[in-house]
């Protein structure tokens, strides 16, 4: 039985991406009845140009060998196809909230740390002096005490990394990336417009987590609900989105630039060994390199925001910061440029790399593995 199946192939970057006929010849089956469902295998009967290592037949896979195809290369199909959208949303929701919540865990001490030293400015930053404080921490309020603010930090990356993680797909869907993969604004909107999303819905989580790394359980908030009710009741509501525009102006680079970097390292990826999707170590280094790009880029408005978040509830309780003009002009006469916008970004360095590659590792794998699930069971 011979079939005739059109594939596409991606060439080199200097040739446009072309469609291909060939002709299948499938072997016969010993078995007396062969399954619909079974996939093809045969020769290859004719070829008008080089193949793709891996061709989709269907929901089946048949995997190509000839001599100018080297024996274990292949070419990985897209997870997404044959899922409905619904079942795409779901599993990229669930990979993203899992991915989160790893990341954040993992740094977690790191960052109540750096928090603590962004958020005052008389304590100068450095690594002893961050040990210091770690061990302090450790030593009057207990080895847990580490990730105090951490239950804030759940409750706010869960919903926040899968609504920026699913809402990536979407913008990449909505903004035709696919049709336009060497359109470089195109995919650092993608990339920002996801994470505008993602922290416009959870923004006052954002803001009860700041408050609890900065304070201890004695003498300020014990759990996440009571940041709430303090501050609803004692400042007003509107308090729960101060810092907010900082918060969007310095999401747009940072969420922009890691997306962007990272499916840049993807595709150069892609275009050198055929593999669409990275292995762990790979996708782990891809996320890091995003990951020093985007906080670097956006870390002067991350302490302006901190600064405006903590107003208040910090021992410099005498300093105000209202509103984003004031901020930035108080940390720039009383700190200067380096002191004041950069303080704890050498610890950034450490951290942020190690959570955005977790983060995008940990996103990439669980997410292919839930939609293999799918495909399995429901398809």
């Amino acid at each position: 039985m011979s079939h005739n199946i059109k594939i596409l192939e991606i060439e080199k970057p200097s040739t446009a991406t072309k469609t291909v006929t060939m002709s299948i010849t499938a072997k016969p089956n010993n078995s007396s009845t062969t399954p619909q469902n079974s996939p093809a295998h045969g020769q290859i009967t004719s070829i008008t140009a080089p193949l793709p290592e891996v061709l989709a037949n269907g929901d089946h896979v048949i995997k190509i060998k000839t001599d100018s195809i080297r024996d274990g290369d292949k070419l990985s199909y897209d997870s997404a196809k044959g899922l409905s959208n619904h079942e795409i949303v779901v599993t990229s929701l669930l990979a993203g909230a899992f991915a989160g919540a790893l990341a954040k865990s993992v740094i977690a001490p790191l960052d109540r740390t750096k928090i603590n030293f962004q958020i005052n400015k008389d304590k100068k930053f450095s690594y002893r002096a961050a040990a210091i404080f770690v061990k302090d921490t450790y030593k009057n309020e207990g080895f847990l005490a580490l990730w105090r603010g951490n239950s804030a930090t759940m409750a706010r990356i869960i919903p926040y990394a899968s609504i920026q993680f699913t809402a990536h797909e979407q913008w990449n869907k909505f903004l035709r990336i696919e049709t336009h993969p060497d359109d470089h604004f195109r995919r650092f909107l993608s990339g920002a417009l996801a994470g505008l999303t993602a922290s416009s819905l959870t923004y006052p989580l954002d803001l009860a987590r700041a408050r609890m790394a900065v304070t201890d359980k004695y003498s300020a908030y014990k759990t996440l609900r009571q940041v709430f009710i303090k501050i609803i009741q004692c400042e007003g509501p509107k308090t729960l989105f101060r810092g907010y525009v900082p918060t969007l102006l310095g999401v747009i680079p940072y969420a922009g630039m890691s997306f962007f970097t990272y499916d840049t390292l993807k595709r150069e990826y892609f275009k050198r060994t055929g593999e669409k999707n990275p292995t762990t170590m790979y996708s782990l280094m891809f996320g890091a390199v995003a990951g020093v790009f985007g906080q670097s880029s956006s870390y002067p408005l991350d302490i302006v925001r901190r600064r405006m978040q903590t107003t208040g509830v910090t021992p410099n309780c005498q300093d105000k910061y209202l509103t984003i003009a004031s901020t930035i002009k108080k940390i720039y006469i009383e700190e200067g440029i380096i002191k004041g916008f950069y303080k704890g970004l050498s610890m950034n360095w450490i951290k942020g790399p190690i959570a955005v590659g977790i983060s995008f590792a940990t996103y990439d794998h669980f997410k292919e593995f839930l939609r293999k699930l799918v495909h399995l069971h429901y398809r």
